[in-house]
């Protein structure tokens, strides 16, 4: 007799777990299905189903949904279960206009202050990213694009600004999913490369100028999307028809 397939295929089992890392490793499974849209805003998550694919109790499963939903990507509901959440666009707004106004003057206090290895990094980056777009590997390309962003942050080190910005990470990310197309890939590869002219210049307006261009397409983008299909966002019917629905420029 053929068995039926998994419905939760796409979540990999934890090849090595030790006691204390259960959890964590489930939590991680499920955000990255979330965030990559394997698991899409609204659907509903069995919990048996999702033991049973990555080999684990009921407890754990239980333990990541909650931290889940304590991130914004889990709805609980008693006696109804568990849903992935819808993504809330005026979230969205607000992490993308705090990313902005941290990046930039992240950048104005660090352009001038790079080094080579710096600059061997963003290269080899830059050139992964080009590598991954003629793949049409969009998972891949969605990694360089964050370490694109960390490359910059670590020789800043600046810790706090760096951890503000990854705690908004998942809901941003999975937000940004929605809109990856062959064309976002190729504008975005043109983005990062302005962002990185202005570092090599080394003049400040430039590469200020580049992120906050970068941050703002996205955004349009995005908003665009969200009046196209309502349905995948919590507030998504609320949107009206403006163009200046974001603090542009």
């Amino acid at each position: 007799m053929k068995m039926a397939a998994s419905p939760y295929s796409f979540l990999a089992a934890p090849t090595v777990l030790t006691r204390g890392s259960v959890t964590n490793e489930v939590t991680n499974a499920l955000r990255q299905a979330i965030v990559s849209l394997a698991l899409p805003p609204g659907s509903a998550i069995d919990k048996s189903e999702v033991c049973a694919q990555l080999g684990v109790s009921r407890f754990p499963v239980s333990e990541a949904l909650a931290r889940l939903q304590a991130e914004g990507l889990v709805d609980i509901a008693p006696q109804r279960g568990s849903t992935v959440s819808l993504v809330r666009i005026a979230d969205v707004r607000e992490y993308m206009l705090i990313r902005k106004g941290l990046e930039s003057e992240a950048l104005r206090v660090f352009i001038g202050r790079h080094d080579r290895d710096l600059i061997a990094a963003l290269h080899a980056n830059m050139a992964a990213q080009r590598g991954a777009a003629e793949r049409d590997d969009a998972e891949a390309f969605h990694q360089l694009d964050i370490e694109f962003h960390d490359i910059i942050f670590r020789a800043m080190e600046f810790t706090k600004i760096k951890n503000i910005i990854d705690s908004a990470r998942a809901n941003l990310d999975r937000a940004r999913w929605l809109i990856v197309t062959p064309r976002r890939l190729a504008l975005t590869i043109a983005e990062h490369q302005a962002i990185f002219d202005g570092i090599l210049a080394g003049n400040k307006e430039q590469a200020i100028a580049a992120i906050r261009a970068h941050v703002d397409a996205v955004m349009v983008e995005l908003f665009a999307f969200a009046r196209e299909h309502p349905a995948l966002f919590a507030d998504g019917a609320s949107l009206g028809s403006d163009s200046d629905s974001f603090p542009f420029g």
